[in-house]
């Protein structure tokens, strides 16, 4: 999702400014240590997302300008807020744009079967993981 490519560094850059460490944000976000670190991983095949509660909990508890964290300014372009799909101005309802957004973080997060899945996969041999493969047409 181009809005989040850069998320991780941002929000990895901002909390080290802040001095605050993952459990930290955790504890803002009202979710698990784990997920913050996943949040900010390197390894975009690592990498989660947080839902939009958790985002706007750290935006308002930081006083972080949600813009601050995600891509919304494009090279070249005015700087109109626009999200998926969407742009609004100060006229519209910010709601059914933030419901908007979450579906497109939901649709590109791993579920928790499928991130259990995936680490299986990963810890398996490579042959296995070549059977596997070989098995679902890959």
């Amino acid at each position: 999702m181009r809005y989040l490519q850069t998320f991780n560094r941002r929000l990895r850059q901002m909390r080290e400014a802040g001095r605050l460490s993952c459990q930290d944000v955790a504890e803002i976000c009202g979710v698990e240590e784990a997920q913050v670190i996943s949040w900010e991983a390197s390894d975009a095949r690592q990498r989660t997302y947080p839902d939009v509660s958790a985002l706007l909990d750290f935006c308002i508890k930081t006083e972080t300008p949600l813009e601050n964290l995600l891509d919304l300014v494009e090279p070249g372009t005015c700087g109109q807020f626009e999200l998926p799909g969407l742009a609004f101005s100060n006229s519209d309802d910010l709601s059914s744009a933030l419901d908007e957004l979450e579906q497109e973080i939901s649709r590109v997060q791993l579920s928790d079967e499928e991130a259990k899945l995936l680490r299986r996969f990963r810890k398996t041999t490579a042959e296995n993981r070549r059977l596997i493969l070989q098995i679902l047409g890959g």
